[in-house]
């Protein structure tokens, strides 16, 4: 069985009620820019968080390391986890990865991302993020990447049949700009953002962040700089015996979140759904048994 390790984020987070005050101060410093924060020097951190050195070396104990060089050490590791590329995760797994076959492998890994996430993910969060994407007051923007945006358009596609005003962006393309002049402000964004982080993608929300517009951010275990910027962030753990990583835990989230929000919405979606068939049965897209 694969055992995901925990990053140091999911350390912290684990740890957040047991903390000092003085401690989840330095906890939400470090959270701020997160890995790259605690690879200066312990005073330098300490500084940075407005705490005592002390207290930078008491949390570190607390989150199981023996000292800050243990502790900074796997941040690098984590730094460079961050941007691997698809043959050097695949390397990782090749070297260390155990006989059983892959189907148990694969799916092991995945259990294990699956409980990790939920673990962390905040209920109410989630529970804001499903009513803002049901609130066709505002218009929902939905943002995918390179590889990301089959997420995108999977959430796109039933989103479409639950509400109106609606819109799919892909970053990767060099119209995205235009998508934003109608932007207004308390429109809502929801973007994908999975390591390696897409610069278009930060340029586009840093852009809809400036106009006014919440951000609902799906990001990895790492978090795209995207977090940041964002109103609410949804984290799932990504790993997997492959050059690439999995988008089960994520795709979970998305269908979860798309199940919510056709419950929020459902007189509403229950009439547009009938019409849709009836443009089917127009169409005969589809085929009929009798």
């Amino acid at each position: 069985m694969i055992k995901a390790t925990l990053t140091i984020s999911d350390r912290i987070q684990n740890k957040l009620d047991e903390l000092t005050r003085a401690e989840r101060q330095l906890a939400h410093s470090i959270l701020e820019n997160y890995p790259a924060s605690g690879l200066g020097s312990l005073s330098v951190l300490a500084k940075g968080a407005a705490v005592s050195v002390p207290t930078v070396a008491r949390m570190v104990q607390k989150l199981g390391y023996k000292g800050y060089p243990e502790f900074q050490t796997e941040l690098r590791e984590e730094l460079k986890a961050k941007a691997n590329s698809p043959i050097a995760k695949h390397n990782i797994w090749a070297e260390s990865a155990p006989s059983e076959h892959i189907l148990n492998r694969f799916t092991d890994a995945v259990i294990n991302n699956i409980r990790h996430t939920l673990n962390q993910i905040d209920p109410d969060d989630f529970d804001k993020a499903c009513s803002m994407s049901a609130n066709i007051e505002n218009h929902l923007y939905i943002v995918g990447g390179r590889v990301t945006h089959t997420l995108a358009e999977y959430l796109f596609m039933h989103m479409q049949v639950i509400r109106s005003k609606i819109t799919h962006i892909q970053s990767t393309s060099n119209t995205w700009p235009q998508y934003l002049l109608d932007v207004k402000e308390d429109d809502v964004f929801i973007i994908f953002d999975m390591r390696r982080y897409e610069n278009n993608t930060l340029k586009l929300a840093e852009i809809a962040h400036d106009k006014g517009a919440k951000l609902i951010l799906f990001t990895d275990q790492w978090r795209s700089p995207i977090h940041l910027l964002a109103d609410i962030i949804l984290s799932s753990r990504i790993i997997a015996p492959s050059a690439w990583d999995s988008a089960a835990t994520p795709l979970l989230l998305l269908e979860t979140m798309i199940s919510e929000v056709q419950n929020l919405t459902w007189g509403r979606t229950k009439n547009r759904m009938e019409v849709l068939e009836t443009i089917f049965d127009q169409t005969k897209l589809f085929r009929k048994f009798t």
